[in-house]
Order: C-alpha cells, then sequence, then structure tokens
C-alpha cells in the first residue's frame, strides 16, 4: 500500500493525484510551477453505446431519423461483417441476418459517460466531458508521476480495455488538438510546439463542423485542416461566421479550449493505492485513518480547516462510490471526522474490493488563533464541544436553528438559518407571546365573540364548544403594503384559555361580521 498526499490547485492551476507506479513515490508532491507546459489528454470512445451493453457477438444500436432508421454504432463483429455506423437499418438486417438490434438509450450513455469522468479523477482532478463520447484530463505537472506521459496514457487504455472499453486517447499541448487528433481516430502524443504540423494533414471531421458547411467546404476543393487554415481569414469569416475560424484555431492550438469540469478541484486532498484489493471494513477504517492524519497535518500546517470533506473509493471493475461529510466550523480533528464517517461507511460496496482510496476537502476555512495542546478557554472548548454534537447530530436528521426576520406577519417572522451561523436582529424587533410551533393549516373555527370586535367568549374546537374564561385584549397586525397585495386583510390575534385549561392563539382576518374568519393559529405554552 502506497500513501500520498497532495494539495491540488484551483481551476487555473495543474493538479495532482497520482497514480501508482512501481516506484517509491515522496509523500508530498508540489504543484507544477506557473511556466510548466499545459498536456491535455483527449479520451474518445468510438463504441460506447454498444460496449456499455456488454453483449458477446454481432450488435447494433440504430436510432430513428425522421422516417429512416440508422446505424449507430457496432460491435466489432458486426462491423468486421461488413457493415458501417450510417447504413440504413434494413440493409444491416440484409447483410446479417442473424445481428441483434437494440434502439438507442442516449440517458443511458450519459450516465455512463459521467461515471467514466468520476473514474477519471483517479488520474487529475480537472476532469471534462466533450460531447456524447468524449472526456478531456488535464494532466499538466502528474506525467511523471506515471513515468511520463506514454505510460500515463498507457496505464489510461489498459486500465479501460480491463472495463471492456475501446478509446482513442491523444496528447498534446491544447485541449482542441488532442480532440480534433481523436475525431480521426490517430493515437499517441504530440510535443509541445508541434500542434499545427500534426492537425494540418487532418480531414474536416476532425474539426466536428456541420455536415452542410463541410460539404461546401468539400466543394471548393478544401478537404483537409490545413488548406482550409491556408485561406485569408477574413474571406473566411465573412463566408462561414466566426465558428469556423474558432474551430480551427483550437484545432490548431492558436485559441485555448476550456475545460468544464465535473466538480472544481478540491482544496486538499490525500490518496491510497493498495497493492491487493481492500474489502473488509477494517481495512477501510485504517485506510481512512491514515489518510486523515496526513490530510489533517497539511491542514494544520496551512492554517485551514475543513468545512466538507469526500471520501471517494474506487473499486476493481473500474465502480467509483462516494460518501460526504460536512461540518458546522472550520476542522482537522481527525478523531471528530473519523466519528462523523462512521457510520456513513456502511454505504460502501466494496465486493470485488477497492483499489484506490482518496480523501478529499473540497471546501476549507482558515483556522487561526488556536494553538493545539496548550489549552483553551472554557467558553472556546464548550463552542468546540456544541459544534462537534451539531455535526454528529447532522449527519442523521436536519439541523437548524430560528432566526428574526423583519416582518410582522407570524409566518414571516422567523427564519431557518445554519446552526452556526451568526443571528442578526433587525432593528425594533422586539419577542412577544408566541405559540412554540405554527400550525401549517390552521383549522378554521366556529366562534361567538363579543361586538364590535370583542374577543371570542364561546368557540368550537373539533366537535366540542368550550367556554372562554380569559382573554386578552386583540394584537392588531396590519398588511405589510410594499409586500402583500391590496386586497389583503388585516389580522387581530387573541390569546384564550379555554374551560378545559387549553390556551390557544386565534386569528379573526376582517372587522367583525358575518363574513369575519375565525382560525387557530397555534397552542400556546
Amino acid at each position: 500500500m502506497r500513501r500520498r498526499f497532495c494539495r491540488p490547485p484551483r481551476l487555473d492551476l495543474p493538479s495532482l493525484f497520482p497514480e501508482g507506479s512501481g516506484e517509491a513515490l515522496p509523500a508530498v508532491h508540489k504543484v507544477a510551477s506557473l511556466g510548466t507546459p499545459r498536456r491535455v489528454l483527449a479520451l474518445l470512445f468510438p463504441r460506447l453505446p454498444v460496449e456499455r451493453l456488454r453483449h458477446p457477438g454481432p450488435l447494433a444500436i440504430w436510432a430513428a431519423q425522421g422516417s429512416r432508421r440508422i446505424v449507430l454504432s457496432l460491435s466489432p463483429e458486426a462491423e468486421a461483417a461488413g457493415l458501417e455506423p450510417g447504413q440504413a437499418l434494413a440493409d444491416a438486417q440484409a447483410i446479417l441476418p442473424d445481428i441483434i438490434l437494440v434502439p438507442e438509450d442516449p440517458a443511458a450513455d450519459v450516465a455512463l459517460l459521467d461515471r467514466l469522468a468520476l473514474w477519471a479523477l483517479r488520474f487529475t482532478p480537472l476532469v471534462g466531458v466533450v460531447g456524447a463520447n468524449g472526456l478531456l484530463l488535464d494532466i499538466t505537472g502528474v506525467e511523471h508521476l506515471f513515468g511520463g506521459e506514454a505510460a500515463l496514457r498507457e496505464a489510461v487504455l489498459d486500465r479501460l480495455a480491463r472495463m471492456g472499453l475501446s478509446a482513442v486517447a491523444a496528447v498534446a499541448g491544447h485541449a482542441g488538438t488532442a480532440l480534433a487528433l481523436v475525431r480521426t481516430g490517430w493515437n499517441g502524443l504530440v510535443p509541445t510546439g508541434e500542434e499545427e504540423a500534426a492537425v494540418a494533414p487532418l480531414p474536416l471531421a476532425a474539426l466536428n463542423l456541420e455536415p452542410t458547411l463541410m460539404g461546401v467546404l468539400h466543394g471548393l476543393g478544401l478537404r483537409d485542416i490545413g488548406s482550409v487554415a491556408a485561406q485569408p481569414r477574413p474571406g473566411l469569416v465573412r463566408r462561414f461566421g466566426p465558428a469556423l475560424a474558432r474551430a480551427l484555431d483550437e484545432a490548431l492550438g492558436r485559441a485555448a479550449r476550456p475545460i468544464t469540469p465535473i466538480r472544481p478541484p478540491p482544496d486538499m486532498a490525500a490518496a491510497h493505492d493498495f497493492a491487493d484489493p481492500v474489502v473488509t471494513r477494517e481495512g477501510i477504517e485504517a485506510a481512512l485513518d491514515a489518510l486523515l492524519v496526513d490530510l489533517c497535518r497539511a491542514l494544520r500546517e496551512a492554517g485551514r480547516g475543513a468545512r466538507r470533506m469526500l471520501l471517494r473509493a474506487h473499486r476493481v471493475d473500474g465502480d467509483v462510490q462516494e460518501i460526504a461529510i460536512g461540518t458546522g466550523l472550520a476542522s482537522r480533528d481527525p478523531k471528530h471526522i473519523t466519528r462523523l464517517f462512521h457510520e456513513k461507511l456502511e454505504r460502501l460496496e466494496p465486493d470485488c474490493g477497492f483499489e484506490r482510496i482518496v480523501l478529499e476537502a473540497p471546501r476549507t476555512d482558515p483556522l487561526t488563533g488556536v494553538q493545539e495542546g496548550l489549552g483553551t478557554t472554557g467558553r472556546t472548548e464548550r463552542r468546540e464541544e456544541l459544534a462537534q454534537l451539531l455535526d454528529r447530530l447532522a449527519q442523521r436528521v436536519p439541523v437548524w436553528r430560528l432566526a428574526p426576520r423583519a416582518s410582522h406577519w407570524p409566518e414571516r417572522a422567523m427564519a431557518r438559518v445554519s446552526a452556526f451561523g451568526t443571528v442578526e436582529v433587525p432593528d425594533g424587533w422586539a419577542p412577544r407571546p408566541r405559540p412554540v410551533r405554527l400550525l401549517r393549516r390552521p383549522p378554521i373555527l366556529q366562534v361567538m365573540a363579543q361586538v364590535p370586535d370583542g374577543p371570542p367568549f364561546r368557540l368550537r374546537l373539533g366537535r366540542i364548544w368550550h367556554r372562554v374564561l380569559r382573554a386578552e385584549e386583540a394584537e392588531r397586525i396590519e398588511p405589510e403594503w410594499w409586500r402583500d397585495t391590496p386586497d389583503r386583510l388585516p389580522r387581530d390575534y387573541y390569546q384564550v384559555e379555554l374551560d378545559s385549561g387549553a390556551r390557544l392563539w386565534v386569528c379573526r382576518a376582517g372587522p367583525m361580521g358575518p363574513d369575519a374568519r375565525w382560525v387557530l393559529h397555534g397552542h400556546l405554552p
């Protein structure tokens, strides 16, 4: 088992997630400098819909395009029999009568690609999805952890092959260049600075243009990227629009193509690789303990504490499982974080075993001014103990507190806020006797009241009439003109005590009369 720690950078810097090689690796990896040339690995899955089904023998995925049914994806056995993507489904059946036909399922294909993107986080924390069957991995600064770019590329392809997936992989200095290469089936590495020479001979299909635009360019005798790039740029933009110029610049490495990550890189992370897959709860807990020691030490050195932590377990078969915990206050206490993870570890399903476990701190906050080991004041200690108790409760049930809001209406006067947030009291706000809990759907009451605008002396609760022993004067609440509609009626609230001993908070909307509406808004203590 090899243990490593890394502190990945923000989106504009390369990220470092090591993958195991046979060599001993240092415990801490430093971020590549800003001057490091950017390197991107593009992956394209040409048979993703077919390989998702894992069905042996000739298989075809088809889709309806208008009144036609077209073959979208084919298994290697079907292609060996002479079938081609884009072929009419009837022709495919005539050539290979025994072929198995399955309609397309775009949602399932997207879900598989998303799982592959999550799986690719084992190589770098900056992974993006491109189109319906492509991935972009920013591998800047991590290639040396795998023995170089070529070894990293081979490791990715080898693991995908073991998962039953075929892929085309290319490494270049620009995302657009790597994508253009894999779209034409090109495998390999392009040295930095040689992007234009590598892309110029490629056909226009590498640019992923609209079929109509490609037909026009072919009609003009322009059949490769180099010939199109050699044309005067103003004429291209004027005739074909800026999209063609942008696609050319991205492919040639003259313009950067941004990578939209599936999730922002974490502030800090630590990882374990296992020579033998871990299948027991004890092994997972031991790995978590070791990762927490490394991560909390790095947080302490940086003067920060984690507000959220994510445990990601990579299974041998390519499945990726995640569990997350959150803390109300920034924390770097391994014992406390271990307790938060303890019950959630039951959700992990090792099955054939985990070969890699990663612990990330996606969100951290400054945590300074606490000198650990020298003791804390009683007030600070009680605050930390309360925060840890609320953290443990929050893993099971929602935890929140009430805060006053600037409103006279009872249902607007309080709001749920974080249990750890600072509560600000609005100017002029003063607490009044209110029920502990307002009824969400106040039941309508039948009331006998003194006139005009007097308190009730009898009311019907359920099927029983009750006599009112005591009632306080009405509390008038007017509509909030800046928020309510003009037709909203004022309310009169009464605190009443019944002969049964119950104390109620009843409300009358509008003036006294046959149209007055009485409701029960809550029970008083």
